[in-house]
């Protein structure tokens, strides 16, 4: 699933490279794309909450703490809280915008590194309390598991709505977004590969992560897409 989301990702820009950028067919290649990337995400919900939600269960253990919650009560919920989000996240890029120009912030630093960590506080927390108490599947799949949902279900929903509202955005990234995109989805899985993990694969993600900030920090305003409109929320 997350070799799946950077090949969505990816390749928009490296057909924009090949094809110079003379192709009139982009704006559609984005589109089926996110056709493609969002069937996908509603599929990969059917693997994992019905067919195969065994796979997903863990052990015992993992689920000592759990309470019962009616589907009612969850739905209604999971409806306030996404309402909430929603007007926090208002709040949060009113007032981003002053603070980024008085601090010199360009504004794809801010999308990609200081709403994605703020946007991600509740999920950060959760993930780094479950890997205390040495759950770290459970960890595992809500850091992974939100960048997936991103890439598969966000990004493409975006690209519908802007379709629906007239004004199209596509999937085009420069070079440099790119590639990080493949860095980040390449460590992961070097980290994750052995089943395994201990404080300095830990270490290894928080150490390209700040690679990956600085360089976005120094990056000039001038060379970032903020035409695409999609930076701040595919950063996650």
């Amino acid at each position: 699933m997350m070799a799946l989301s950077a090949i969505g990702l990816l390749v928009p820009a490296v057909f924009h490279w090949v094809t110079a950028g003379r192709s009139k067919a982009e704006e559609g290649l984005s589109l089926e794309i996110s056709i493609v990337l969002f069937v996908t995400y509603c599929l990969s919900l059917i693997f994992a909450l019905k067919t195969h939600k065994d796979l997903y269960l863990g052990t015992a253990s993992d689920h000592k703490e759990s309470v019962a919650m009616k589907p009612k009560t969850a739905a209604t919920v999971l409806v306030v809280a996404t309402a909430l989000v929603a007007w926090m996240s208002e709040l949060l890029v009113h007032a981003v915008e002053g603070a980024s120009k008085s601090l010199g912030m360009t504004e794809v630093f801010v999308g990609v590194i200081v709403v994605a960590v703020i946007g991600n506080a509740a999920e950060h927390s959760t993930a780094v309390l479950m890997a205390m108490k040495n759950q770290m599947d459970l960890a595992y799949h809500i850091a992974v598991g939100s960048s997936m949902q991103i890439a598969l279900f966000v990004a493409p929903l975006l690209v519908f709505v802007s379709y629906a509202i007239g004004q199209p955005m596509n999937l085009l990234f420069t070079s440099f977004e790119v590639i990080t995109v493949g860095l980040g989805v390449l460590i992961v899985c070097l980290v994750a590969v052995d089943g395994e993990s201990n404080w300095m694969e830990g270490v290894l993600l928080l150490a390209v992560y700040l690679i990956f900030a600085m360089a976005f920090f120094f990056m000039p305003a001038n060379l970032s897409i903020l035409q695409v409109g999609l930076v701040p929320f595919l950063s996650r």
